[in-house]
């Protein structure tokens, strides 16, 4: 009789887990449930031989439960299939390596209460990145970061004490860069153009908006608002377009899918793995937060998931080669008019000014 209502209670979790996110409501517990896709994907697997190894499958009853662990595996498994090697990549691999073409980013959620600011200077060090972008930065770990600057002439900073500083250093040149509070006063993101070696132009994002939670926000309207405004105003036609930061999401869920649509950038992910960056400390529970997407005139040199540094997130590494041939075979993304009308309807719920990044 337990083992019976143990496993009953074990259906029945995943498949509340598993059909939850499909529910059209932007509130933290539905949209929360999006983040752990494998850790489902893995308990509705090894749930299969357990149940038949003490229940077979003889009856008709044994056969549904079956058939439910069945369905929802395979529903979690279509959500993370595109970012395995098991998915066609929906970035080219650069096959020529021209340095002066290329960008190369290191993205750090660094955790505020951290202070092995010593492992972050050594990872920077050690990557040598043009631009390193750490978010969760206070006057402490502005303080430290400083002494990147003989190394990196440009910055540009917003030190924060509410888990929502940001910082950008960069070798390359930077221009018409600003901060902006796009959706909510007290979340700022960092916006302007890079200049490759090459003297080519890149419009560069760098958010971090707050994640959908019982203690940042009830839902996830503010996030996908600033996600949504950006897209909004990108046009990856009329110039090459990077995004990067800690989003605070994961790719496979209904809103960075709707993000791609409508800025029409690529996931270097996709066809390449997941790159779990959070959680850094506790294995079980990981998935990728953190994020690089650019418009189809770029190839990928590497994309790596870096050492722990004392945070809660792993740092990645993305090196990009502008490409502009490279348009012709990737994907060009596009919402329909039904897509762009959800994501005009996101924006409008946070009030978002729509001029702030014009």
């Amino acid at each position: 009789m337990a083992e019976t209502l143990a496993m009953l209670l074990l259906i029945g979790l995943v498949a509340l887990l598993t059909l939850v996110p499909l529910i059209k409501h932007d509130g933290w517990w539905v949209r929360g449930v999006e983040f752990p896709a494998l850790q489902i994907t893995v308990l509705s697997w090894g749930a299969l031989p357990i149940y038949v190894t003490l229940f077979g499958w003889d009856s008709i009853w044994d056969r549904a439960a079956l058939a439910v662990l069945c369905g929802c595996s395979l529903l979690q498994l279509a959500r993370i299939l595109p970012y395995t090697t098991l998915f066609p990549k929906q970035i080219q691999r650069a096959r020529q390596m021209r340095p002066k073409d290329q960008l190369n980013m290191v993205v750090a959620n660094v955790l505020t209460p951290n202070r092995q600011s010593q492992a972050v200077l050594a990872m920077v060090r050690r990557c040598q990145p043009d631009l390193f972008l750490a978010v969760e930065t206070d006057d402490w770990w502005q303080a430290e970061l400083e002494s990147l600057l003989p190394d990196y002439p440009y910055m540009v900073k917003h030190p924060l004490d509410n888990l929502y500083g940001i910082v950008l250093f960069s070798r390359l040149e930077l221009q018409n860069t600003r901060v902006r509070f796009l959706v909510e006063e007290a979340v700022p993101s960092i916006h302007g153009d890079v200049i490759l070696g090459s003297g080519h132009r890149v419009a560069l994002h760098c958010l971090h908006p707050a994640p959908p939670s019982p203690s940042e926000n009830p839902t996830s309207a503010e996030r996908d608002g600033e996600l949504l405004l950006v897209a909004k105003t990108l046009d990856p036609a009329a110039g090459s377009v990077v995004v990067m930061g800690d989003l605070n999401d994961v790719p496979w869920s209904p809103s960075l899918r709707l993000f791609q649509k409508v800025s029409g950038l690529l996931d270097p992910r996709i066809g390449r793995g997941l790159f779990n960056t959070f959680h850094a400390g506790i294995p079980p529970l990981r998935w990728p937060l953190d994020h690089v997407f650019c418009s189809g005139d770029f190839t990928l040199v590497s994309f790596d998931r870096l050492g722990h540094v004392g945070s809660d997130h792993f740092p990645i590494q993305v090196v990009l080669q502008h490409t502009p041939r490279a348009q012709k075979v990737h994907p060009e993304l596009v919402a329909s008019v039904t897509e762009t009308a959800e994501a005009q309807g996101k924006i409008d719920k946070v009030g978002a000014d729509e001029t702030a990044l014009r």
